[in-house]
């Protein structure tokens, strides 16, 4: 089953999304949240990525969904930290965070394949509300 990690710069925001995307997955789909700095403050910390990403099951892939600039900094940092063979597994989306994670979450719980996922999560369609 494809998981999914999201990196937030506010630990509420990230754990909140989490909240949301739980309450709508089927199945057994990891969801991490990721948010602030190591002493609370706003930003992103690489070190606590990296630790989720060497937490959660890789085994059908990860979808990474991180809300503003620095945040997918990080992410890129850390992606660069890992080895060919895990990084091949990750894929940090260009979707929008909290709808991307729900419509993520719902989609790997059908069993739908990371490529399946991230064409659902990434459409120009995602972010229309009407």
């Amino acid at each position: 089953m494809v998981n999914i990690i999201l990196v937030s710069h506010v630990k509420e925001i990230a754990e909140g999304a989490k909240k949301l995307a739980e309450q709508m997955k089927q199945g057994e789909v990891e969801i991490i949240a990721v948010g602030g700095t190591a002493d609370g403050d706003i930003g992103t910390d690489p070190d606590a990525i990296e630790s989720a990403v060497n937490e959660i099951n890789k085994e059908d892939g990860i979808i990474i969904l991180a809300d503003l600039g620095s945040a997918i900094m990080s992410v890129n940092m850390v992606l660069d930290w890992l080895d060919d063979e895990i990084r091949e597994k990750i894929v940090l989306a260009d979707a929008p965070f909290v709808e991307g994670a729900v419509v993520a979450a719902v989609e790997a719980g059908m069993g739908n394949k990371i490529d399946e996922i991230l064409e659902s999560i990434e459409s120009v369609d995602m972010i229309k509300k009407n």
